[in-house]
C-alpha cells in the first residue's frame, strides 16, 4: 500500500503541476492573441464584439492608419537609438558604480550607497526636474533621453549583489598580476556578470522603449526628436478624442464601412506595433534573465 502511494504521489503532482502551467500559459497568452486578432479585424465590425482569437473580417486598415502619417518611421529610429545607446551607457556606468560600492576596502562605500539608495524614495518633483533639464540645456536635445537615466539605484543594487557573490580570490589574483581596478573591472568583472547584465539590460531597454512622457515634457516641440511611443500616444489620443476614424486624419482610404478604423481597433494595432520589438528581443535574453535574477538574490 505504501509502495503504491509513493508511486502515485509524483504522478498526481506532475499532472496537477502541468495543468496549472497550461492554465497560466493560456491566461497569459490570451490577452495578447486577442489584441492581435482585433488589430487585424475591421474596425466597425470590432464594435459588435465577439472577437476572441481570430479576426472575423480581415483587414490591414488599422496598421495602414498607424503608418500612414509618415512620422512613425523616424520616431521608430529615435526610439531604437535611445534604447540602444541608453542601455549600453547605463549598463556600463551602473555596473562600474556597483563594482566600486561592492569593494569593502573603499572608504566612502557606505555613505555613497546611502545617498544612491535615497534617490529611490525621494525626488525633487516634476517642476524642479524640468528646470534642471532646462539649466543643463537638455530641452529639445537627444541627450535628455540618455543622461537622466544613466544610473539606476535599483539596478546598481542588483548588480552589486551579484558581484558580491563572485569569489574574492579572482580580484586578489588580478591585483597580484598587476591589474588596476579599471582593468580588473573590464577584464574580469564584466565578463563574469553577463547573466545579471542581461537581466538589467532588459529592464533598461524596456523602460527606454516604452518611455514617452519625457518626450512630452522635454522634446515635444521638436518633431525630429519624437519617439515611437509618443507618436503612437498622439495617434491614440486623437482617435479617442474624435471618436472617429484615425485614418481620416492620415488621409487613408475609408470608402468601405467595413474598413473604418475605430478607437478600439487602432488601440489594438498600436499595442502590437509598440510591443513587437521587445517581444523579438526577449527570447534571446530570457535564459540570462532568469539566471541573473536567481544568482543576484543569493547574497546581500
Amino acid at each position: 500500500m505504501g509502495m503504491n502511494k509513493s508511486r502515485l504521489e509524483p504522478i498526481v503532482f506532475h499532472t496537477l503541476n502541468g495543468a496549472l502551467m497550461v492554465f497560466i500559459a493560456v491566461v497569459t497568452l490570451y490577452p495578447f492573441l486577442n489584441t492581435l486578432a482585433i488589430s487585424f479585424n475591421a474596425g466597425n465590425d470590432t464594435i459588435r464584439g465577439g472577437i476572441y482569437l481570430w479576426p472575423r473580417e480581415w483587414t490591414d486598415q488599422n496598421y495602414r492608419a498607424v503608418f500612414a502619417g509618415g512620422t512613425i518611421f523616424q520616431a521608430f529610429g529615435i526610439s531604437v537609438a535611445r534604447t540602444v545607446l541608453g542601455t549600453i551607457l547605463s549598463l556600463f556606468l551602473t555596473s562600474m558604480l556597483a563594482y566600486t560600492l561592492s569593494r569593502k576596502d573603499y572608504i566612502l562605500r557606505k555613505p555613497i550607497t546611502i545617498v544612491v539608495v535615497l534617490t529611490m524614495y525621494f525626488s525633487a518633483g516634476l517642476i524642479p526636474t524640468y528646470f534642471l533639464m532646462k539649466d543643463l540645456h537638455l530641452l529639445n536635445n537627444f541627450l535628455v533621453y540618455i543622461i537622466p537615466g544613466l544610473i539606476s539605484a535599483f539596478n546598481m543594487i542588483v548588480i552589486r549583489t551579484y558581484i558580491q557573490t563572485l569569489p574574492e580570490g579572482l580580484i586578489e589574483s588580478a591585483k597580484i598580476d598587476g591589474a588596476g581596478d579599471f582593468r580588473t573591472f573590464i577584464s574580469i568583472i564584466l565578463p563574469l556578470c553577463q547573466p545579471v547584465l542581461a537581466t538589467v539590460a532588459l529592464f533598461v531597454a524596456v523602460g527606454q522603449w516604452n518611455s514617452w512622457f519625457d518626450t512630452f515634457l522635454y522634446a515635444s516641440s521638436k518633431q525630429n526628436l519624437s519617439t515611437l511611443q509618443y507618436e503612437l500616444m498622439k495617434l491614440l489620443s486623437s482617435s479617442m478624442n474624435s471618436n472617429s476614424s484615425a485614418a481620416v486624419a492620415n488621409g487613408a482610404d475609408i470608402g468601405a464601412a467595413r474598413n473604418m478604423v475605430t478607437p478600439v481597433s487602432i488601440r489594438a494595432a498600436i499595442t502590437i506595433v509598440a510591443a513587437l520589438p521587445i517581444l523579438i528581443v526577449y527570447p534571446f535574453l530570457q535564459k540570462y534573465f532568469v539566471h541573473g535574477l536567481q544568482l543576484g538574490s543569493v547574497k546581500e
